[in-house]
């Protein structure tokens, strides 16, 4: 969630209609296909180097197309986009892909507020009479916007001071029409990434967004993981105003604290606090609550002045089953011993690597793959990060043209099983936050204690073992 400046710019009209929206999708398709069908005619004539520099630039255009027409939408087209930022992409240089990416996971961004009378007249509906009937006091200008809502400021007729979120007017209708049109987009991520079964993604893709439109499921999400929480010793999750939360009004405590803006400008100690409190709730959610929380983003938590990190947004949540965490332990194991037979094992059993596709896998090649990817958490060793690394922390080597050509054949025959979109994105957007934030920490060994029951590590571990024994001691 986005924090506005002082003085927003006025907001756009919410293109609903489904011909508009469509024309939209439709014509990035079209355009991009005949496009990419020229390219690969002229290739056959070209040079193999000259043939890779233009895929790679047909690519780059691609994504960037991608970028700059889903980001004029709101709601399901901006979540795609964010979706696609997990996905691997054929043909792009690494500096290339992981710029990509990351402007693909920033598409919530700089997202202009509605005007406060369309939202006024969508919370009368909602809250079946007047807001004074509600609230004592409500801030109409908005503190935070995203892709499909946007969150205020108010005070309830009791006395409790509360952020309210609440859904665009017209938003729900437009997802629906994007979420028709996303399988449209199948044939050009179908270019990106060859190996990727694309309609399965675009189910997954079809279900969480589906599921995050509804504010009632969200508040059930975060009480559920307020109520895991309550009471940690140094993280923090607002308590939901059941009462006062609906299908598109979404109300819980108002909580102050530092964005985090400020908190990268802090001191070295403080940040490397920061990131690791960041690292170990997602971490730990996943892999101790079997819960994938999917957007870390750095504008969904807070530094409280007890020194608690409040954590805010739980609309992208998958419960995740014990056999796919059990293969994500399996694969970090795996690289952490540098075994290559136990990895395409763990890949195989994970999904990762269809068996019909295994014998045309290099298990050699394989553990480099997972290890540039991975071994920032998978294997214990110091590391801090800076701005310059990866968006998801992979050691950078620079193979040449025929190189790539061999490992692009490799790579694609790996897939993405949809169950784990969110986890890979919550792996790669917290990377990418550590980066921004300089932090330095043993990660590998923090992440030990959640993915293989290893000692605290350091002291906020040590002090959040003792929290959960002591909720285990009195059967919470």
């Amino acid at each position: 969630m986005s924090v506005q400046p002082d003085d927003p710019p006025e907001a756009g009209k919410l293109p609903t209609g489904r011909i508009a929206r469509t024309a939209r999708v439709g014509g990035l398709v079209t355009g991009q296909g005949l496009r990419w069908a020229g390219m690969r005619t002229a290739n056959r004539v070209r040079t193999p180097e000259r043939a890779a520099a233009a895929q790679s630039a047909r690519t780059a255009a691609l994504v960037g197309e991608l970028v700059n027409q889903l980001g004029q939408m709101r709601g399901a087209a901006m979540k795609v986009g964010q979706m696609i930022s997990m996905v691997e992409f054929d043909g792009l240089p690494e500096d290339q892909q992981d710029e990509l990416q990351r402007s693909l996971a920033a598409l919530r961004d700089n997202v202009p507020p509605v005007a406060f009378s369309d939202l006024e007249k969508l919370m009368r509906q909602e809250f079946g009479g007047p807001l004074r009937s509600v609230f004592s006091d409500f801030d109409e200008r908005a503190f935070a916007a995203a892709s499909i809502g946007q969150v205020h400021r108010a005070t309830t007729v009791d006395g409790d001071e509360v952020a309210v979120k609440i859904q665009y007017p017209g938003v729900a209708e437009a997802v629906d029409t994007d979420l028709r049109n996303a399988t449209l987009l199948l044939p050009l991520v179908k270019r990106l990434a060859p190996g990727l079964d694309a309609k399965a993604l675009a189910a997954e893709m079809r279900e969480r967004i589906a599921e995050e439109l509804d504010y009632e499921l969200e508040a059930q999400n975060q009480r559920a993981i307020e109520r895991l929480m309550r009471g940690h010793p140094f993280v923090r999750v607002p308590r939901v105003h059941t009462d006062l939360s609906t299908r598109r009004v979404l109300v819980c405590e108002y909580v102050e604290g530092e964005r985090f803006e400020e908190v990268r400008r802090a001191g070295e100690a403080e940040r490397d606090r920061y990131g690791e409190i960041v690292f170990r709730l997602y971490f730990g959610l996943l892999y101790r609550d079997r819960i994938a929380l999917g957007d870390p983003h750095p504008g969904n938590y807070l530094l409280c002045p007890d020194g608690r990190v409040c954590f805010l947004d739980f609309g992208l949540v998958r419960q995740v089953d014990a056999e796919r965490v059990a293969a994500e332990r399996a694969i970090a194991l795996a690289v952490r011993e540098e075994d290559p037979t136990a990895l395409t094992e763990a890949l195989l059993a994970g999904g990762y690597l269809p068996a019909d596709r295994a014998e045309a896998v290099d298990a050699d090649f394989a553990l480099n793959l997972m290890r540039m990817a991975i071994s920032w958490y998978a294997v214990p060793g110091g590391r801090r990060f800076s701005p310059e690394d990866a968006g998801r922390g992979r050691e950078r080597e620079r193979p040449d043209a025929e190189q790539r050509a061999a490992m692009r054949l490799q790579v694609n025959q790996f897939t993405l099983p949809p169950e784990t979109i969110l986890i890979r994105r919550m792996h790669g957007i917290v990377a990418v936050v550590l980066a921004q934030l300089r932090a330095g920490a043993d990660w590998g060994a923090i992440a030990a204690e959640y993915l293989h029951a290893e000692a605290p590590a350091t002291e906020l571990g040590q002090a959040e073992a003792e929290f959960f024994a002591r909720r285990r001691g009195h059967g919470a």
